[in-house]
Order: C-alpha cells, then sequence, then structure tokens
C-alpha cells in the first residue's frame, strides 16, 4: 500500500460494500479504499447457481457462526452461514430477489426515518437492476439498465401445479411478487443471467475493476476504528500477519453486516458503555442499541414424496450428474442451474393483518442437512415447502465476548420469543400441509416426509419448530437506524455521536422486510451512496 490514506474507507466487500465502491470510485476525485476479510469470488460454486448449496457453508468462505443455544431452538448451536469473500452473502445465496412489502418500508419512514418509505426507496430497487421481464412490468416496477441482471424462474410442470394448490387455499396466482403489495404466489425473480449466478462482485466491481481510484485489499481483516475524541479517522487493520493504519480524509463506512459490523463497533468503543467495560475497552461513544434488535426469518419445513418424476432428488445422483453437467453446458438448463427455490409465496396467518406475516419458499428437492452440515438426499424423491416467519416480534442480540476481534461475538438468536411468533410459525406450517392436500397435487403428493403423520396437535408441531427450524440467512437491525435509545444511526446512516463514520448495510433496517434480505441490502446501499457523495457536495460548497 503506497498510499496510506484515502478519501473513504469501506470495510466489508460484500452485498453493500461493491455497490458503494463502485459509486463513490464514480466520482474521479474520490479515492476509494475496499477492504474484504475474505477471498475471491472465483470458487467455480459460487457462479454455478445450485452450487450456494455447498459454498454457503464451506468453512474457507464462511465465518463459522452459530447460535447460543436456547430452549426454543432445542439447545442446538445452529449454524448460521455468513459469507467471508468477495461479494459477500450475494456471493452464497439463494439468488432470490424479493425487495419487501411496500408497507415495511413505510413502516420505516413511520418510525422517524424520513425518506425511506416506498416511494422514495423505489427508485433506488430499480436503479440497480436490469429486469429480464416483461416491458409492462419493467416500466412500473422493475429497472433496465442497471447493474444487477434479475431475471424470473420458468415454469415447470410441479410448479404450475403447486401455485394452483396455493390457489385452492386462498393464496391467489400473481405476475409479480416485487410490485409493493406481496399478497399471493408466483414463480420467483432470481439474481441469475444465462446460467451463472449475478452477485456484486460480477454486476458492480467487474466493470469498473480499471478505475484508478479503486483499491481493494483482500484477507484483511479491520480490527478497530480509529479515532480523534469523536471523529472516525480511519481504521487498523491486518493484512499478511502485519497491522497497518490506513487513514479516511473523508468518511468509514461500515459493510461488514448484521454481526461483524456491530461486533466491529463494540470493539472500538461505540456500544453499550457496561459490556465494553467488561472487555476492557474504552468508550468512546456509548449507544446500547449496538448489537441489540436482531432479526431473522425462521423457518418451518414440510416436506411430501412426490410419486410422479416431476422432482429433481433423482438428478442429483452422481450418476445423473454427468448429464446434468452437458446440460448446462450446451443449453444453460438442468439441475446445475437451479436457485434455492421457484415458486414463492406470501399470505397471512390471521385475516386480520393488513400484510402478510408469512413467506412460502417451494423447491422440487427433498433432504435434511444434521447439526454438522452434512446433507444427504431422501430416499424417496419428494418436494419441500418452507414456511418463514416475515416480520418476527422476537429480537435477539450480538455480543463481543472478548476484545480479540478473531473471537466471534455471541449471537442469541431469540427465535420464537412470542406467542405471536410461535402461533403464527405454527399456522404456517399447517397451511403448507393444506396446500399439499389439495387437489391439484393429489394425484402426484404420495406419504409426508416431514415432519410426518406423527406431529398432529398444536404442541407436536411447536416441538417440531425447535427441533428442526431453520434459518433464513436473512440476520439484520443489529445496528439500527432511527432516533430512539436504540438507534445506532440516524437516517442519513451516520452512527449517533459521531462523525465520520457510517453503517450503509442491513444492520440499519429498524424492522425487518417481509422476504429474503439481499435485494433490499442492495438498495439500502444505493441509497447510501447518493448519501455520502450528497454530503461530500456540501462540504465543499
Amino acid at each position: 500500500m503506497e498510499q496510506v490514506s484515502f478519501d473513504y474507507l469501506i470495510v466489508g466487500a460484500g452485498s453493500a460494500g461493491c455497490v458503494l465502491a463502485n459509486r463513490l470510485s464514480a466520482d474521479e476525485n474520490c479515492s476509494v479504499l475496499l477492504i474484504e476479510a475474505g477471498g475471491s469470488d472465483r470458487h467455480p460454486l459460487v457462479k454455478l447457481p445450485i452450487g450456494w448449496t455447498q459454498i454457503s457453508y464451506n468453512d474457507n468462505y464462511n465465518w463459522g457462526y452459530r447460535i447460543a443455544p436456547s430452549e426454543m431452538t432445542a439447545q442446538r448451536p445452529m449454524v448460521w452461514p455468513r459469507a467471508k469473500m468477495m461479494g459477500g452473502c450475494s456471493s452464497t445465496n439463494g439468488m432470490i430477489y424479493i425487495r419487501g412489502q411496500s408497507l415495511d418500508y413505510d413502516h420505516w419512514a413511520q418510525l422517524g426515518n424520513h425518506g425511506w418509505g416506498w416511494d422514495q426507496v423505489l427508485p433506488y430497487f430499480k436503479r440497480s437492476e436490469d429486469y429480464a421481464g416483461t416491458a409492462e412490468q419493467a416500466d412500473v416496477n422493475h429497472g433496465v439498465g442497471g447493474a444487477l441482471h434479475v431475471s424470473t424462474v420458468k415454469p415447470t410442470v410441479i410448479g404450475d401445479m403447486y401455485l394452483r394448490a396455493c390457489a385452492e387455499q386462498g393464496i391467489a396466482t400473481v405476475d409479480d411478487l416485487n410490485r409493493g403489495d406481496q399478497k399471493g404466489a408466483a414463480y420467483f425473480d432470481v439474481t441469475v443471467k444465462k446460467g451463472r449466478r449475478q452477485n456484486t462482485v460480477s454486476a458492480f466491481l467487474k466493470p469498473i475493476k480499471s478505475r484508478k481510484n479503486l483499491t481493494i485489499m483482500k484477507r484483511s481483516r479491520v480490527n478497530r476504528v480509529l479515532f480523534e475524541g469523536k471523529n472516525a479517522v480511519g481504521i487498523e487493520l491486518v493484512c499478511k500477519d502485519k497491522v497497518h493504519k490506513v487513514f479516511a480524509r473523508r468518511e468509514v463506512i461500515l459493510s461488514a453486516g448484521a454481526i461483524n459490523s456491530p461486533q466491529l463497533l463494540q470493539l472500538s468503543g461505540v456500544g453499550n458503555k457496561t459490556l465494553l467495560e467488561r472487555h476492557g475497552i474504552k468508550t468512546v461513544v456509548d449507544l446500547p442499541g449496538v448489537g441489540e434488535n436482531l432479526q431473522d426469518h425462521l423457518g418451518a419445513i414440510v416436506a411430501n414424496h412426490i410419486t410422479a418424476p416431476l422432482g429433481l432428488n433423482a438428478e442429483l445422483k452422481s450418476h445423473r450428474l454427468i448429464y446434468n453437467l452437458y446440460l448446462y453446458i450446451t443449453k444453460g438448463q438442468g439441475i446445475l442451474n437451479f436457485p434455492a427455490a421457484d415458486v414463492g409465496g406470501f399470505f397471512c396467518s390471521d385475516l386480520s393483518l393488513e400484510r402478510p406475516d408469512l413467506q412460502i419458499h417451494f423447491t422440487r428437492v427433498s433432504g435434511d442437512r444434521d447439526i454438522d452440515n452434512n446433507s444427504t438426499l431422501d430416499t424417496l424423491p419428494g418436494v419441500t415447502s418452507i414456511a418463514y416467519l416475515t416480520r418476527p416480534e422476537s429480537r435477539g442480540s450480538v455480543k463481543i465476548i472478548d476484545s480479540d476481534v478473531s473471537v466471534a461475538p455471541i449471537i442469541e438468536a431469540n427465535y420464537l420469543a412470542t406467542e405471536n411468533d410461535r402461533k403464527a410459525l405454527i399456522t404456517g406450517v399447517k397451511r403448507l400441509r393444506e396446500i399439499f392436500a389439495s387437489e391439484s397435487l393429489a394425484d402426484v403428493m404420495g406419504q409426508e416426509l416431514r415432519p410426518g403423520k406423527a406431529v398432529e396437535s398444536d404442541e407436536d408441531i411447536m416441538a417440531y419448530i425447535q427441533k428442526y427450524g431453520t434459518t433464513g440467512f436473512h440476520p439484520v437491525g443489529t445496528c439500527k437506524m432511527g432516533n430512539d435509545e436504540q438507534a445506532v444511526v440516524d437516517d442519513q446512516l451516520c452512527v449517533h455521536g459521531l462523525s465520520s463514520l457510517r453503517v450503509v448495510d442491513a444492520s440499519i433496517m429498524p424492522t425487518l422486510i417481509s422476504g429474503n434480505t439481499n435485494a433490499a441490502t442492495i438498495m439500502i446501499a444505493e441509497k447510501g451512496a447518493d448519501m455520502i457523495l450528497a454530503a461530500k457536495w456540501r462540504v465543499k460548497e
């Protein structure tokens, strides 16, 4: 590193960090340093759509986090995959593109976050997007010509049957799950282009890699933010076993995600004073909300044997993979071009609700993953539905347990802490069973594989969820945006009580959105970049 200072330091080259690097370095008068703890995204499984099933859990590309065992998760140290590589979770996720409900963002604005309502954030969703759907949808709800390619899953026989089954159960088929009103079911939009994953590296970084004002450091772990008084002036990092101090002429921007951003703030002296003093860390600003307000989508699985050759279990057998590789290379088809789910839907657990509180994922495969992350296919071919709580009431936390950055924080997910969360997810399991029992699927459905016919009562279902419930891979909220006592950043994403320090990632969400979080994280970065550049011009004037 010949240069020891830059205008902007971006900590984390994930879903948000890559977008920020693109937008900020577009100003040739600004110098930008993008810092990533992991390595490159060049592994073949990153590009291959079905590769997420392996790369997400690979220790070389994953922080290896587990949540603290609790009664509500049957004392399981549940794995929480968080990507440690260029592109972050956009390199390892299931590629599903969901924006959330328009009322999610209007609620953010109602909480006092000016400029974060649906009408204000929609242009940022559209700016990123290069949509491959119909012209009418592109004009009204989607963007064309943006960096991120978004396409719709191609219809299948079993997918069409599942949609008809949903309609029989009151979940109508709609033409688009990203129009702001999500109620209904449809084929998912996905970030896949010509059979290849579109992560934020391929979409936002590779096209600008020749910019001379952008520097990227990989395999570089940030220890802490450096302060002069209440002003963030740089960061301390370790690269190739050497400690470096790098300074920011304008701003330090944390885009390390819902676990690492609050951890880094706490290690830097920003957080709950009592917690910091316990670990011998000098308090720069006492912000009790750092690491609090953790939220995630908890899912419950229902799987059924499928008696017709419409699923994909057989295609994952070793003797079929060569043929599927041929299909993929020659036609971009087959099991290797398969995202996390085909069909999705949103519905209300209670008719009195204004917006859906449950999300469905449907996939043409059934199997299991044990506590050590070993995956197995079911012996009988099957299909799987998962019901996720879209806006859980339960709140958890992320807290350091050591002043050493290499020691993982303790993650208290606190799933199912409220009666409403428990009731809603039980209802979700029942509705999935009703969908599989619908007339449209009657000719192809066999026995229930999971949870099984022995699980009948609400108590049985709850016990099953506690033992087998799964993360939606969507932690948010630990650097909450707002102005209440738990808020960490304001609506400009500036950390309260400090200058020249922002957080721009999923951790700033005050409440979890209704659906997969990657699209919203990219939107946050788009909007955050405009705020950062606007602040630069205000200073210049």
